[in-house]
């Protein structure tokens, strides 16, 4: 089976937000970072070289393929910033009140915080941890 090749680094998430050009995405990530850090109750940690995580899961599908991934995260894009956040039955409901931003098969992309209401995405992100931690209960 090949090497995951998204998964924890070393690299700190301070040192590659600052690498962030745009100074209004910057000071949003950073933002979030304290948003996602409450909601999931998990320390932010980079995943791979452009994807700030927090906490994991260990999924396994049919196939066999299994790996672990973030239960959380963002990163910040050329067009967007992007949250993964997964699906679960009132994701639908939150999304109507989150304010403006496009979808992803399992993620949102927003150009900027004041676009959305940031405490509906603290509800988004809380629901799919518990969602994740539910239908995925290994952690190791």
């Amino acid at each position: 089976m090949a090497e995951q090749k998204t998964k924890p680094t070393e690299q700190t998430v301070t040192s590659f937000l600052e690498t962030v050009p745009d100074e209004q995405v910057k000071k949003d990530c950073f933002d979030l970072v304290k948003l996602m850090e409450k909601a999931t109750g998990f320390p932010a940690k980079m995943w791979g070289t452009s994807i700030v995580g927090f906490g994991q899961y260990h999924y396994k599908y049919e196939s066999g393929h299994e790996g672990y991934s973030c239960l959380a995260g963002f990163s910040p894009r050329k067009q967007n910033i992007s949250l993964y956040v997964m699906g679960f039955d009132n994701r639908p409901a939150l999304l109507d009140k989150l304010g403006k931003h496009k979808e992803g098969k399992g993620c949102l992309y927003v150009k900027k915080l004041s676009d959305i209401d940031q405490q509906v995405l603290a509800q988004l992100v809380k629901d799919s941890v518990s969602y994740l931690q539910r239908r995925y209960p290994d952690k190791q």
